[in-house]
């Protein structure tokens, strides 16, 4: 393989037909909540690529924990220059005043590799100080401040706080952020450019979420891993690291679920199959499979992850044999796009709303003023704070691009189509093309009267804000 270009290939040189792969989308696209991208690699080359318009190759995706893996990464390369061992303790990196006043012999005992194996003693992700502390102040002593309840190295606890800490070492080590770090020794040599992650107040890389990439830059990291490190000529990761880390170091039996309770490495899941993995919230996946040498990149917004792992199982993997296959007609593939808002393009209500002023009430303090502004193609609604004025733009039946603030985060970038389902209620389907979120905002009007309602297709909680309430102003 082109160690900067995947050659793309027809499914059939690869060992896997096209109608497998069409079987796999289509099913996807009737079962499946929402993806957003899919890439089978096999044998290095590209068999199938698809993305969801208005998710396209040129966007990044948010991978959340995804982002463990790439973590993971950089923990093994310093290792490998000598900058730390894997049984070092914790709390030797860092100074006095971040650590908690009363050290246990549990903290005392945690070493890097249980942070790596997620068996740091915590019986709950230790981020939930950082999270009662509003995400401020200094999240290694928060973090080392929760309950160490179990002896570490003895029960894995799916603990966000752990890579946090593993990201918050190599800073102390290194004197180089995650991603700054892996720059010149991952992602330029795999051709990823332009990575971005959150990072907490201290200017650390978060580590455990918060990073965006490309859908065929999560496709090169795992085949990389595939490749057991080696990158053309260049051995990036050390073959035994890649070997440690992909292999089962701890039971995750008690999880429950089928692909969540195959073991853990050091940040990637073990599956079924044979297969590893690293993946991230609403389905985000880096899918390993050695015994067929193929790579599966997923970015999706679902809710059940399981399902997406379980038609990789029933579809694809059957359909992956070990020589090349007969040529066979292009199989015709449905065209799957994220679904726009339906609905007329006018309402008798029109000339009345447009341009009307709405005072808003319980809206969680993010906006306090509504306008909406109609065309024959589209319409703009215009939120307002006291000092900022958020504009979303949103086409009949197609899709218009922005930025925007929704919620108390940073801008999200957008695609949104709008449509009336009556002549009382607009409808405007958002999608944040970069992110898993898809929203349904529902304007409904009456006697001077607004009340709008925001759904999300995935969310960490019940997935839709409380009523949004409108009078006119004066």
């Amino acid at each position: 393989m082109d160690e900067f270009n995947f050659n793309r290939v027809l499914p059939e040189e690869v060992g896997i037909s096209g109608k497998t792969v069409a079987n796999f989308v289509e099913r996807a696209v009737k079962e499946l909540d929402s993806l957003h991208s899919f890439m089978l690699v096999r044998h290095g080359k590209v068999a199938a690529e698809l993305w969801w318009p208005p998710y396209a190759p040129e966007h990044p995706h948010l991978l959340f924990s995804l982002s463990k893996s790439f973590t993971s990464t950089a923990i093994g390369l310093a290792i490998s220059e000598g900058k730390f061992k894997i049984d070092d303790p914790v709390i030797g990196f860092f100074p006095r005043k971040r650590l908690p006043d009363e050290i246990s012999d549990y903290l005392r005992s945690m070493t890097i590799r249980h942070l790596l194996t997620m068996s740091s003693g915590h019986g709950t992700c230790s981020m939930e100080g950082v999270k009662r502390n509003k995400f401020k102040g200094d999240w290694v002593k928060l973090i080392l401040s929760e309950p160490i309840v179990h002896k570490p190295g003895t029960r894995f606890v799916y603990n966000s706080g752990a890579t946090y800490l593993l990201s918050a070492i190599l800073d102390t080590v290194t004197g180089e952020h995650l991603l700054q770090y892996l720059e010149p020794r991952l992602f330029s040599p795999l051709g990823i450019k332009d990575a971005m992650t959150e990072k907490s107040p201290d200017g650390t890389h978060v580590g455990g979420w918060g990073m965006s990439l490309k859908t065929e830059d999560i496709a090169r990291f795992g085949q990389l891993y595939l490749q057991k490190g080696k990158w053309g000529d260049q051995q990036l990761v050390p073959e035994s690291w890649v070997k440690d880390a992909t292999s089962f170091q701890i039971s995750n039996a008690h999880a429950g679920q089928l692909d969540w309770a195959q073991g853990y490495g050091y940040q990637f899941w073990r599956s079924q199959n044979n297969a590893y993995r690293g993946d991230g919230a609403f389905g985000q996946y880096c899918l390993v499979m050695p015994d067929q040498d193929a790579v599966i990149a997923i970015t999706s917004g679902i809710q059940n992850m399981q399902r997406v792992l379980d038609l990789i199982w029933e579809v694809l993997l059957p359909g992956m044999q070990p020589a090349q296959l007969p040529p066979a007609e292009p199989v015709k593939m449905i065209s799957p796009c994220m679904p726009k808002a339906t609905g007329a393009t006018s309402s008798t209500l029109t000339a009345q709303l447009n341009g009307r002023s709405w005072k808003l009430t319980e809206n969680l303090g993010l906006f306090n003023q509504a306008v909406f502004r109609f065309d024959r193609k589209g319409m703009m609604l215009e939120l307002k704070t006291a000092d900022a004025t958020e504009t979303l733009a949103a086409g009949y039946g197609e899709w218009r691009f922005g930025q925007i603030r929704l919620e108390n985060d940073p801008a999200r970038k957008y695609a949104a189509s709008a449509g009336w389902v009556s002549p009382e209620e607009l409808n405007i389907a958002i999608c944040c093309y970069e992110q898993p979120y898809n929203i349904l905002l529902k304007c409904m009007f009456g006697q001077d009267k607004l009340a709008m309602e925001m759904k999300f297709n995935v969310t960490f909680w019940s997935g839709a804000w409380p009523v949004i309430n409108g009078s006119p102003s004066p």
